[in-house]
Parts: structure tokens; sequence; C-alpha cells
């Protein structure tokens, strides 16, 4: 409930062609207390004020010269405002059509002349109370949601945090880079981008690429850490991985959360469907894994490991070419040639410090 006092802070616009009726008006609100209180007597001058300032109430003649009262009403509705101010129809007119049409044009109420003193002031304070509500709610409501926006951006960049340290620790026992994360995630984000991702969707493929892997976090390091081949049953065993960290993943129904788990469940699935841990083929395979499946072989590829030199850009990007149709969608291997610039920017910008095993 608004005080008094406020309610006659309320900024109000009076137009009418006869200025008798102007200065009765404006004596009447005056007199009564309220402040800020501007008549005008050309509905074009009146225009102008309301696209100009921002007014709580309108009192508004419906026979005027140059722009009638519905004319300047038209108007009023193409002025860019957060909340337009309620309009009350001055008028000597009884007609009912009348009446009708300035209601449905936007008019709240009707003062009829000549004017009451006593039922112009409750007129126009009812009015002036619901629309300084209105914009009280509304302040309040824009407030609560800068607020939901910030905590939601906070809780956001926590959990980031969270699932890099995570990422960071299954890259870690294998003796891997944090850097391989990072890159595996802006290079899924870029490839994204040019399949047709927008928004929020590329902020969220690009946090939760980096957790493919981390269900290496339940494989044996006597098998992760095997400087050599590994023999069938151990590449069993570290195929796992992929059903591991689908399993860990799984306990969160955040958003970014349920992509990562889709990801590190399907990264290692091939086109041809002879990938694992489920066999999927084509376009059963979520275009999330099928992205994070080319940045991640790349990266695998084209940088140094403790246990193997890179290969050499031309034949990274053969191999590539020739498993476009077998382990990858052929269509995100085309869109990686195209992003080729800003994946190399990307492995510069983010090149390994190597963690060895002494460390």
């Amino acid at each position: 409930m608004l005080l008094g006092h406020e309610i006659k802070a309320g900024s109000i616009l009076v137009i009418d062609d006869e200025p008798f009726n102007v200065d009765i008006l404006v004596d009447i609100l005056e007199s009564d207390g309220f402040s800020h209180v501007i008549g005008v007597t050309d509905p074009v001058e009146g225009l102008q004020l309301y696209k100009d300032k921002d007014f709580d109430l309108v009192l508004l003649d419906i026979n005027m010269p140059v722009l009638d009262g519905f004319q300047v009403m038209d108007e009023f509705s193409l002025a860019i405002k957060t909340i337009h101010p309620p309009i009350l129809i001055l008028t000597a007119l009884k007609d009912r059509d009348i009446r009708l049409k300035a209601l449905a044009s936007s008019a709240r109420d009707f003062l009829e002349k000549p004017f009451d003193g006593e039922e112009i002031i409750c007129r126009v304070s009812n009015l002036l109370e619901m629309h300084l509500m209105q914009k009280l709610f509304e302040k309040y409501s824009n407030s609560l949601e800068v607020s939901l926006r910030e905590r939601t951006r906070k809780i956001e960049e926590t959990q980031a945090e969270i699932l890099d340290c995570l990422a960071y620790a299954a890259e870690y026992r294998d003796m891997d880079t944090a850097n391989h994360t990072i890159r595996v995630g802006w290079y899924s984000r870029i490839i994204a981008e040019k399949y047709g991702f927008k928004g929020d969707e590329l902020d969220l493929i690009q946090q939760a690429a980096p957790m493919h892997d981390i269900g290496k976090i339940g494989v044996s390091d006597v098998i992760l850490l095997k400087p050599g081949k590994l023999d069938k049953d151990e590449f069993e065993k570290i195929k796992l991985h992929a059903e591991i960290g689908a399993e860990i993943l799984s306990k969160s129904n955040a958003r970014v959360m349920k992509i990562a788990r889709i990801i590190a469940l399907t990264h290692h699935e091939k086109w041809n469907g002879k990938g694992y841990p489920k066999g999927l083929a084509g376009l059963k395979i979520p275009i999330q894994g099928r992205i994070v499946a080319i940045a991640d072989v790349f990266d695998a590829l084209s940088m140094e490991r403790p246990y193997k030199k890179a290969w050499p850009m031309d034949k990274t990007l053969n191999l590539l070419f020739e498993e476009a149709g077998e382990h990858f969608d052929p269509q995100l291997v085309d869109i990686f040639m195209e992003v080729l610039p800003a994946i190399l920017e990307i492995k510069d910008k983010y090149e390994d410090k190597l963690i060895s095993p002494e460390e």
C-alpha cells in the first residue's frame, strides 16, 4: 500500500485544447498536494512530452483539433515505455460508443465535464496508486531477476571450477596435461559453433568436453600407466572408463553434467558402429559425443606425450580424412577442416607442459 505523499508525488500530464479546462485541472490537483502536474493545450506538444518524460498518469481530452484523443492514444501506444501510464479521458460526450472506443484504445477511466473536484482527486489518486504499485512491482521483479542471474552466474562458475578440477585429476593420473582438457574444450566449442550450436549451448559443450575421460579415475594405475601396448584383457578394462565416467556424472541433474555424461559415454563410439561401449553408429551417436571424438583424437595425435612423439600435422589431418565415415562423422570432419585455423590457434596458445611421473 502506498502512502498519500508517494501517490501525490506521481507525475501527471494534462492535455486539453481548452486553456480554461487545463487551468482548472492543474489548480485542483496542485491544491490537493499533487506536486508534478504539467498541463498543455496542444496535443502535438503533449505527445512529445509523453515521449520524452516518464509520466504516471495522463488526463486526455477527446475532442481536439489537429490530433483528437483517439489519435493521441494511438501515438502513445507506439512510444517505447517499460510500463505505459493509465489514461483518464476528459469528455463532455455521453455517447456509449465513444466511451467503448476509448476503453478499447487503452483508456482506463473517464472524467465528465464540467469537472467535480472531489471526483477528480479520487479517480486520479486511484489510477496513480495502481500505476505506481505496478512500477514498484516491476522494479522489485527486476531486482530479483538481477540477483537471481548473479547467483546463477556464481553457481555456474563454481560448477565450472569443479569440472576443471575433476578433468585435471583424470588427466594427471594418465601422465597427461591439464592443457589437453582445455584444448579439447575449445576444439569442441569451435566445431560446435560451426555446426550450428548457439549461446549457452556453446558454453555447455566447452565446459563438459574436458570431462570426457573422467572415468579413468576408476581404472587401475597398472593399466593406465603401462608404458607398452595393452593386451586384449587390459584394453577391455580400460574401455570401461566410458561407462565409469557416465556413472560418476549421472549423480547430478545440472545441464552441464548431463551433457558431460553423454560425452563421457559416447566419445569412443564410431560412425561405423565399431566403437564402444554401446556400438552405436551414425546419427544414433549424440552430436556432443561425435564432436568430442574428433577433438580428442586430433589432440592425442598432434601433441607430444611422455610415451610418444607428436604426429606431423599432415599425417594427423590425413588420418581424419581417412576415418571420415568410419571413425568420425564425415560432416564434422569437413567442419573441422573449415575451422582448422582457429583450431591451430588454440593448439599454439595452450601448448603442453608435460607432467612427468617424478613430479
